[in-house]
């Protein structure tokens, strides 16, 4: 009985493993994919978009834009950070392929009486989401200085070889808010 063949003269075992070959290469792709899909430390609808503004105008693509979030720390009742990153347009950018650049500008504010729920450690992670399709992530993280019981956030992207030193600092002075309420000390919720 003759083997069969494909039709480039390959073997039917021949031809499998190399179809085994590309699907397998497929599925780690895919895994990775999902592997660094956004993350948020709050829950899985991410931030509030508040609003974007076009920078660069794109005549047949989508242009690029500044986007401005606002999201409240998931730690710290009493406590919202806005901030604003550029995304990159294009038809890469439509995609979700661009790389984003790391400038991300942070600001963070007391909006009510702050009550801290459980106890955290200094740079804690707040709330974090992919700015490339690989190993490239923006993180708000959080801390405490003791000595004047502000609470600081500190926005930065980190990238598995190569992360970029540019920042953004804020900080909340914890204050009484209301008649009766008292401010809590961060120092107290420390790890």
């Amino acid at each position: 009985m003759k083997a069969l063949t494909s039709p480039r003269g390959l073997s039917h075992a021949a031809c499998w493993g190399s179809m085994m070959k590309y699907w397998s290469i497929a599925l780690v792709f895919l895994v990775i994919f999902f592997h660094c899909a956004p993350v948020s430390a709050q829950d899985a609808t991410g931030p509030d978009l508040i609003f974007k503004k076009s920078t660069t105008f794109r005549l047949l693509s989508p242009n690029d834009k500044l986007a401005v979030y606002g999201d409240d720390d998931p730690l710290v009742e009493g406590v919202a950070c806005h901030f604003t990153q550029p995304e990159r347009g294009g038809y890469a950018g439509a995609l979700g392929l661009a790389e984003q650049t790391s400038d991300i500008s942070l600001a963070c504010r007391q909006y009510g009486a702050i009550k801290i729920k459980q106890k955290f450690s200094q740079g804690d992670v707040v709330f974090a989401e992919r700015r490339s399709l690989f190993f490239k992530r923006m993180q708000i993280v959080r801390g405490c200085d003791v000595k004047r019981n502000i609470l600081v956030y500190l926005a930065f992207t980190d990238k598995l070889i190569d992360g970029s030193p540019k920042n953004s600092t804020s900080s909340v002075p914890i204050q009484p808010w209301g008649a009766d309420s008292q401010a809590p000390k961060c120092s107290d919720y420390l790890q």
